[in-house]
């Protein structure tokens, strides 16, 4: 059962904040939805910067945040990290892909 807010402990640091984030996305079905939204963001991104219409930068991060949450909702049941610590969950997505892009996570 997750921790009352209150209870939850104080990061100092990313390299602190890390492990709670990896524990955080345990279930492998959770993890390639964010693999899938930050891809996809990144795709997004792109197309943007490359017609001009940066207005669709939006769905950039509609698109990451929504195959994320339904990895938490429907099959990690946990809250998301980026409600109480939206940097370093950000920036912890980037390095879960590079992680797992290095081959990281491959004994999962």
């Amino acid at each position: 059962m997750a921790k009352p807010a209150s209870e939850q402990k104080a990061f100092n640091s990313f390299s602190e904040f890390y492990p709670f984030y990896l524990k955080e996305h345990s279930n492998p079905v959770c993890r390639a939805l964010h693999y899938i939204g930050s891809s996809g963001a990144l795709v997004i991104l792109g197309y943007a910067l490359y017609t001009g219409i940066y207005s669709s930068i939006i769905f950039a991060l509609v698109f990451g945040y929504a195959c994320a949450w339904v990895g938490h909702f429907f099959f990690e049941h946990n809250k998301p990290a980026t409600f109480k610590y939206p940097f370093y969950s950000f920036l912890g997505d980037w390095v879960m892909l590079k992680d797992f892009l290095l081959g990281r996570f491959c004994k999962e």
